[in-house]
């Protein structure tokens, strides 16, 4: 029989742990066995014990029986026949006698090509069992005519001085263990011999079942032997001794108990109990801590006095008193003592009403409340009704206030009671004038506003604060000089001399000099006006050169004062001078603050056509600046108005006045072949401080 599938090793260890049953886990375990083998149903089994532990050692039992034979199938189809292909439909039946077959298969191919029976193959517990077994019983068959003569007792069963030396002599020390005779060794007890007669290997008592465990014990081979080793703990309370049984611990004697000094310990099978030194007498009861308490005796018997009676207790004791006549609530007993009159509570001494009308009654009395109360018929009292909550909504527009029998009004803030105390009436809160300069009610508010000039304050939403529109981010750009502010406004100003303001209050406006008869010029000299002021200009004209026209008192920005070329019919030098006229114009120019683009500001024109020709060849205009170009802010381009060639004079860069330059022009006429003579034409250029 193949090895049995221990499948109880869980179990034991809660059997023991229980109390004692009616019937033993022996005859539970005894009785699901006899049922496996008659081949039942494991899982419907019929009960024997309303214990559940005993339900399950029988069914475990059961199952155990019938693994074993279906095992037991497998290993003796195995050997008899040597195929498994019987079992190939893999059934629940016929699952684990496959199992046990294939497995034996693997055992006897293992043993037939002389491999070791114990070779580590991760076959599982049960699989590696089989396949051991299958291997030894194999071994066993093909040494059967030697076990019997060559096991010896043990290795210490020799003469009395352990000299076998004769045998081994026979055997000229070939043999492992004990010579029988010449050419035949012998094993101890627990031993066998090898496959070449002379080595000796364990038998595994475990795996062919010569054991003697018992049921929850496990067989653990050894060297030459065996030992059963139990398989689960005792459990609480119990100790495994030497000869693997479970003992209780006495807890008492070996004072690991945790029994107060006021208790003794009592040992009992798998605990123990405290009881106290102290015993309590009659009428007493003990507590957990060992602590006397009275009983009492009215509370815990059923009527222990006699009828008439009534029961009192006392301490350790309770006594039995007559009992007298007690009347109710709301009655009182007569003279005599001998019945209960009704108490008339409204003539008491006591106001039971409080204030409120009283009516009495048989064994009682009830209020007549006043408007706004209630009477409470537990407390007997008359309470307020909170209006408030049992009309929400309904009483007041606003807010309900509950008073003591009544309820008043109110609103909420920007509202006032109306004349019927109920509904609320917007408050014209500008009467009272919260607002520092104008104020518009609201309904239920009011709102301040500013007058022009003036923003609210973020602090309190009612005074008005001067707006500093000269701090504006814009107010760079209100005023074209300077931003003065004031109370509500603002007032704008120009430099001292030069400018006035304009009719819009903001711009600055250049005042003429020169045409209000203010300057200083002299007769002699020309007034010329700039931004800002004036300038007093005089010219005179170069030898051989003479003036075109008069000299004005004022000069304007399109004047231009011109000297051409005059020679004594003599003078070769002043012939071959190229300059034919000098001339000199005037520009004011403000101080650019954001200068973007080329500003054009002076234009020559010529009556020189554009790719013009005549009989003698073409003819062409060269501009060029010679003098006076400050940090070349200005240059000076050429191109075509109207078919005629026109030089175009463009400041590029700003300048920062106040500043004076004259700019010297040279505009040449060109031919096919050479220069024909040029005109030079100074640019008087004054540049004010200022950017208006």
């Amino acid at each position: 029989m193949g090895p049995r599938v221990v499948l109880l090793c869980s179990l034991f260890g809660v059997l023991l742990g229980q109390g004692a049953e009616q019937i033993s886990i022996e005859g539970c375990c005894k009785d699901g066995q006899k049922r496996g083998s008659d081949n039942e149903d494991c899982a419907s089994l019929p009960l024997i014990s309303e214990s559940t532990t005993c339900r399950i050692v029988q069914e475990q039992c059961c199952v155990t029986v019938l693994e074993d034979n279906m095992c037991t199938t497998g290993i003796n189809l195995a050997k008899e026949q040597g195929a498994c292909d019987s079992l190939f439909t893999n059934t629940c039946e016929t699952k684990t006698t496959k199992m046990c077959c294939d497995c034996c298969l693997l055992g006897k191919t293992a043993q037939e090509q002389g491999l070791p029976y114990d070779q580590n193959l991760s076959v599982g517990y049960q699989c590696g069992l089989v396949s051991r077994a299958c291997c030894v019983d194999g071994v066993s068959d093909n040494q059967t005519t030697l076990t019997g003569q060559t096991e010896l007792p043990n290795k210490d069963d020799t003469n009395e001085n352990g000299d076998n030396s004769v045998l081994s002599d026979e055997c000229e020390g070939k043999c492992a263990h004990s010579c029988v005779s010449k050419d035949t060794c012998a094993c101890f007890k627990g031993f066998k011999l090898k496959p070449d007669g002379k080595s000796c290997e364990d038998i595994n008592e475990c795996l062919l079942g010569a054991s003697n465990c018992r049921g929850g014990e496990r067989c653990i081979n050894t060297e030459g032997s065996f030992r059963c080793q139990r398989e689960v703990s005792c459990g609480t309370g119990y100790e495994l001794t030497d000869n693997n049984n479970c003992k209780d611990i006495d807890e008492c004697e070996t004072g690991i108990h945790n029994c107060g000094p006021e208790f003794e310990c009592q040992n009992t099978q798998g605990s123990f109990r405290c009881i106290p030194k102290v015993k309590c007498g009659d009428g007493y009861i003990q507590d957990a801590l060992g602590n006397c308490i009275d009983i009492n005796e009215c509370v815990s018997q059923a009527g222990p006095c006699h009828r008439g009676q009534v029961c009192i207790n006392t301490v350790g004791s309770y006594i039995c008193q007559r009992n007298s006549v007690n009347c109710g609530r709301g009655y009182h007993l007569n003279e005599d003592g001998t019945r209960c009159v009704d108490i008339d509570e409204c003539k008491g001494p006591e106001k039971v009403c409080a204030g409120h009308g009283c009516i009495n009654q048989v064994g009682s009395y009830r209020c007549e409340c006043e408007s706004g109360y209630i009477f409470n018929s537990i407390s007997r009292l008359c309470e307020d009704i909170n209006e408030c909550r049992h009309y929400p909504g309904r009483l007041c527009a606003h807010k309900c206030e509950n008073t003591l029998g009544s309820y008043k009004c109110s609103c909420t803030t920007g509202f006032k009671l109306a004349a019927d105390g109920r509904n609320c009436d917007d408050l014209n809160e500008c009467e009272s004038s919260p607002c520092s300069q104008e104020c518009a009610n609201v309904y239920g508010s009011y709102q301040c506003y500013c007058r022009r000039g003036y923003q609210l304050s973020d602090i309190d939403g009612m005074t008005c604060e001067d707006i500093d529109e000269c701090a504006l981010p814009t107010g760079g750009h209100i005023c074209a000089y300077r931003c003065h502010n004031t109370p509500g406004s603002f007032h704008c100003s120009c430099p001292v001399s030069g400018y006035t303001l304009a009719l819009n209050g903001r711009s600055c406006q250049d005042i003429d000099e020169c045409v209000t008869g203010t300057h200083t010029c002299a007769e002699n000299q020309s007034c010329f006006n700039v931004q800002g002021g004036f300038r007093c200009l005089s010219f005179e004209c170069p030898n051989n050169y003479r003036r075109v026209g008069e000299t004005a008192a004022r000069l304007e920005r399109s004047d231009t004062i011109r000297c051409i070329k005059t020679c004594q019919p003599s003078d070769v030098a002043c012939v071959l001078d190229p300059t034919h006229s000098v001339s000199h114009t005037f520009i004011s120019l403000p101080t650019f603050r954001d200068f973007t683009k080329p500003e054009e500001i002076v234009f020559l024109r010529t009556t020189v056509p554009a790719y013009g020709s005549y009989h003698l060849g073409s003819y062409d205009v060269k501009f060029d600046i010679l003098e006076g170009n400050v940090d070349n802010a200005f240059d000076i381009i050429k191109r075509v108005e109207n078919g005629m060639y026109v030089g175009v004079v463009r400041q590029v860069r700003s300048l920062i006045g106040p500043l004076t330059t004259v700019l010297k022009l040279s505009m040449r006429n060109l031919t096919t072949q050479g220069d024909s003579g040029q005109n030079i034409i100074n640019v008087h250029v004054f540049v004010s401080e200022f950017w208006f």
